[in-house]
C-alpha cells in the first residue's frame, strides 16, 4: 500500500506537511474547548462570578472554533492539491507505462483491465488522500491526546471509555477481516464488466446482423448482476459500522453520566461541583476519543479497496517490458531499406508450439516481397517482428544490416511505414488520420493530398462535407470497410518510410481499386522496399519475389511464374482463385 507514495514528489511532501502543521492544530484547539468549557461550569456554580467572565470563556471557546474549522479547511485544501496532482502524474505514468508494453505485456493485463487500472483504481487512491488523509493522522493524535486528559480524572470513567474503544476495535476488526476479500473481487468484476461492454459496442454490427441483443444482454446482466451483489454485500457491512457506532456514542454518554451521578452522590459538598465539571469536560473527551474512531472506520471503509487498487497500480508500473530498447538509431552505411530474416523462429510467450519455422529470406531495397499461405501459415506473425511487437525466439531480424534488438524502438519504427490487417482510425478529421504523429496536419498541405491520391481516396475524401476537415469516429465507424483501409495505407505513404509493411490491407478493396492501387504505389514509391502480406493471388502476382508459407514454413519462394511450375502449394491457392488465363498460363 504504502510503495505507491514513492512516487510523491517534493513539493507534495511538503504540502503533507503542512497539512500535518495545521492537523495538529486542529486537534489542539479541538482539545482545548473542554478546559473552556470546564472554566464555565466553575463560574456558573461558583457565587459572586462575573457575566464577563463567563463571556471571555465563551468568546476563547469561539476562537477555538473558529480556529479549529480554518485548520481543517486549509488540510482539506493541501490534501485535495496532493491528491490531485498525484493521480494526475499516475495516471500519466500507467499510460506511458502501458505505452511501452509489447504485446506480450498488453494481453496478460488485459485492454479492459488496463483500462480500469487507469481510472477507476487511481480514483480510489485518489479518494483515500482526500477525504481518509486527515482522519488517518487525525485520528490517532486526537484519541491519544484525549485519552491522556481524561487519564486521572477517575478510573470508572476511563474504564467505560476504554470498554468502549475495545468494542469499536473489535467490531471494526470484524467487519475488515469479512469486507477485505470482497473488495479484491470487486475491482476483478469491474474489470469483466468493462470487458464485457467494451467487447458489445465494439461488436454492435454483429450483435444487430445475428440479433443477439438478447445474448449479449444476458452476458452484460450477469457481469453487471454479479459486480451489484458484491458491491451490497461490502456496502451492507459497511453499513453497519455507522449505526453501531452512534449506538456506542449514546452508551458511552450514558456510561459517564450514570457513573458520574453516583460519583457526585457519595462525594462530599467541596467536591461536587468539581465532580460535575469533571463529568461534563469527560463526557466531551470521551466523546472525542469516540469521533477519532468513527473518523477511523471511515478510514477502514476506503482503505481495503484502495490497497486492491494500488496493488492493481503497481503491477503495471513495476512491470518490465520484455522488448527493450537498443542503442542504435542507424543501419550499416550503405544499407537502406534492407530486411533480412536469418534462422527466424518464433513461439508466442507460453505457447509449446513454434509458429514460424526456420524462417530465412532477403528484401533489398526497392523489391515488393509477398507472404500467402493459408490461414494460420504464420504470414502476420512473421511481418509483427520486424517493428519488433514480438521478438523473435530463436534467429535474427535485421534491418540495414542491424538486428532489430540493437535499434532504439522509436528510430527502428521510425524506418517503417507499418498498415494493419484491421484498418485502425482515431477520433478526428481525415487530416489528423492521414498526418498521424507527424508535425504537418493542416488540409493545404500537399504531401498529404496526394498520399490520399496514390491511396485512392481523393475521391470519397472531396466528396465529405468538409473534405481533409471532415469529422472521423472514433474506429472510423462512420466510413466503410475499403475507406478505412485506404485512410490506413495513406497514412503509412504520407510517413515517406524506407519500408512498407502491408498486412493483408488490400482484402477490403475491389479487384479494380486493388491494381490501381498497387500500380500507383509502385510507381510513387519505387525507391522503398515494400512487403505485402495477402490472401489474393491478384494483390501479390507482380511482386519481385514471393515467399509461400505453410505451417509456419518456408515452402516455396521466387516469382509468380516460377512459383507455378515447381511450388505445389501455391498452385492449389492459386488455382482456387483464378483461372488460367488470369494466371497468365498458357
Amino acid at each position: 500500500m504504502l510503495k505507491i507514495f514513492k512516487y510523491l514528489q517534493k513539493k507534495e511532501w511538503l504540502l503533507i506537511i503542512c497539512s500535518l502543521v495545521f492537523i495538529v492544530t486542529q486537534v489542539w484547539l479541538d482539545l482545548k474547548l473542554p478546559d473552556y468549557m470546564y472554566e464555565i461550569t466553575m463560574l456558573v456554580q461558583t457565587e459572586g462570578s462575573k457575566m464577563s467572565d463567563v463571556l471571555v470563556q465563551g468568546i476563547y471557546m469561539l476562537i477555538c472554533a473558529i480556529g479549529s474549522m480554518a485548520a481543517a479547511m486549509f488540510t482539506v485544501y493541501f490534501a485535495a492539491k496532493v491528491a490531485a496532482g498525484f493521480s494526475l502524474r499516475l495516471r500519466g505514468m500507467v499510460f506511458e507505462k502501458t505505452m511501452s508494453f509489447s504485446m506480450e505485456e498488453i494481453n496478460s493485463f488485459s485492454t479492459a483491465s488496463l483500462i480500469t487500472r487507469s481510472t477507476n483504481d487511481i480514483t480510489q487512491v485518489q479518494l483515500l488522500i482526500v477525504m481518509g488523509f486527515q482522519a488517518i493522522v487525525k485520528a490517532p493524535i486526537l484519541a491519544t491526546w484525549a485519552i491522556f486528559k481524561i487519564m486521572g480524572k477517575s478510573w470508572q470513567w476511563t474504564a467505560a471509555t476504554g470498554t468502549a474503544v475495545l468494542i469499536i476495535i473489535v467490531m471494526l476488526c470484524i467487519i475488515i477481516f469479512i469486507a477485505l476479500p470482497k473488495f479484491r473481487r470487486i475491482q476483478s468484476l469491474t474489470d469483466n464488466l468493462n470487458r464485457v461492454t467494451r467487447e458489445n459496442l465494439s461488436g454492435i454490427r454483429v450483435v444487430h446482423a445475428f440479433n443477439a441483443e438478447g445474448y449479449q444482454e444476458d452476458k452484460f446482466e450477469k457481469a453487471n448482476s454479479e459486480l451489484t451483489k458484491t458491491n451490497l454485500f461490502t456496502q451492507r457491512t459497511m453499513a453497519v459500522m455507522m449505526p453501531t457506532m452512534g449506538l456506542i456514542m449514546s452508551g458511552m454518554s450514558l456510561a459517564i453520566y450514570w457513573i458520574g451521578a453516583f460519583l457526585i452522590q457519595d462525594a462530599a459538598m467541596p467536591d461536587k461541583l468539581s465532580l460535575f465539571s469533571d463529568m461534563v469536560v469527560f463526557s466531551n473527551y470521551a466523546m472525542q476519543v469516540i469521533m477519532a474512531f468513527m473518523m477511523l472506520s471511515i478510514v477502514f471503509i476506503m482503505v481495503p479497496r484502495a490497497s486492491v487498487s494500488v496493488k492493481r497500480i503497481n503491477e503495471v508500473l513495476n512491470t518490465k517490458a520484455k522488448i527493450v530498447d537498443g542503442d542504435q538509431s542507424e543501419g550499416k552505411a550503405g544499407v537502406t531499406g534492407e530486411i533480412e530474416f536469418r534462422n527466424v523462429s518464433f513461439k508466442y510467450p507460453d505457447a509449446t508450439d513454434y509458429i514460424l519455422h526456420n524462417i530465412s529470406f532477403t528484401a533489398r531495397k526497392g523489391e515488393t516481397v509477398a507472404f500467402i499461405g493459408s490461414t494460420g501459415s504464420g504470414k502476420s506473425t512473421l511481418l509483427n517482428l520486424i517493428p519488433r511487437f514480438y521478438d523473435a525466439t530463436e534467429g535474427e531480424v535485421l534491418i540495414d544490416g542491424i538486428d532489430v534488438k540493437k535499434y532504439s524502438q522509436e528510430a527502428l519504427r521510425d524506418k517503417l511505414g507499418y498498415v494493419s490487417q484491421k484498418a485502425i482510425l482515431f477520433s478526428g478529421t481525415v487530416n489528423s488520420n492521414v498526418a498521424y504523429g507527424r508535425e504537418a496536419m493542416h488540409s493545404a498541405d500537399e504531401a498529404l493530398k496526394k498520399a490520399v491520391e496514390i491511396a485512392q481516396g481523393t475521391e470519397f475524401v472531396e466528396k465529405m462535407e468538409e473534405q481533409y476537415e471532415a469529422k472521423i469516429a472514433q474506429g472510423g465507424t462512420n466510413l466503410s470497410g475499403g475507406q478505412k483501409q485506404r485512410l490506413s495505407i495513406a497514412r503509412a505513404i504520407y510517413k515517406n518510410p524506407e519500408v512498407y509493411l502491408f498486412d493483408d490491407s488490400f482484402s477490403a478493396l475491389d479487384y479494380k481499386t486493388d491494381r490501381v492501387l498497387r500500380s500507383m504505389l509502385k510507381k510513387e514509391i519505387k525507391d522503398a522496399t515494400t512487403l505485402i502480406v495477402a490472401q489474393r493471388i491478384g494483390t501479390i502476382k507482380d511482386a519481385d519475389r514471393i515467399v509461400v508459407l505453410d505451417d509456419g514454413k518456408i515452402v516455396g519462394m521466387g516469382t509468380h511464374q516460377e512459383l507455378m511450375g515447381n511450388c505445389s502449394v501455391y498452385q492449389e491457392i492459386a488455382y482456387s482463385q483464378l483461372s488460367k488465363e488470369e494466371l497468365e498460363i498458357g
